[in-house]
């Protein structure tokens, strides 16, 4: 896996691409010169763990044929300072499922997902504690 990240135009402003071409903006603040054009390197890491999630959780309930029509997956991390650089103290999932759906293959696509099959919860679980919640619509 290969990710190249490019200094554009302005001070703080990036941009990375991946392997497939795939493109993501990042950014500094604007008390260090960034525009806030695009995420900070730590909101890409609250979309990874969302991504991740969301995508074994929608595989996991394919493969249970479960009528999924939508879903939407809203990722609060508590930053906190530990001298030098920031970590999250907590992240946590709210899953918003649309569908005709069995509660308890909901609960345990979740469950499945951030204790065994996402790397990214399991690369920042060592860190940071890992919580979710849901609601099927």
């Amino acid at each position: 896996m290969n990710i190249t990240v490019q200094k554009l135009e302005k001070k703080m402003h990036m941009e990375a691409v991946n392997e497939q071409g795939g493109k993501i903006r990042m950014d500094g603040n604007t008390q260090i010169g960034g525009l806030q054009g695009g995420f900070s390197p730590l909101q890409l890491l609250l979309a990874g763990i969302g991504g991740c999630s969301a995508i074994d959780i929608m595989g996991i309930l394919e493969k249970q044929k479960q009528s999924l029509e939508d879903l939407q997956v809203e990722v609060n991390g508590d930053k906190q300072s530990t001298g030098t650089y920031s970590e999250f103290k907590t992240i946590h999932l709210k899953f918003i499922f649309t569908g005709n759906l069995d509660e308890k293959k909901v609960k345990r696509a979740i469950d499945l997902s951030l204790n065994k099959y996402c790397s990214v919860s399991k690369a920042l679980e060592k860190g940071s504690e890992i919580t979710s919640s849901y609601e099927i619509r």
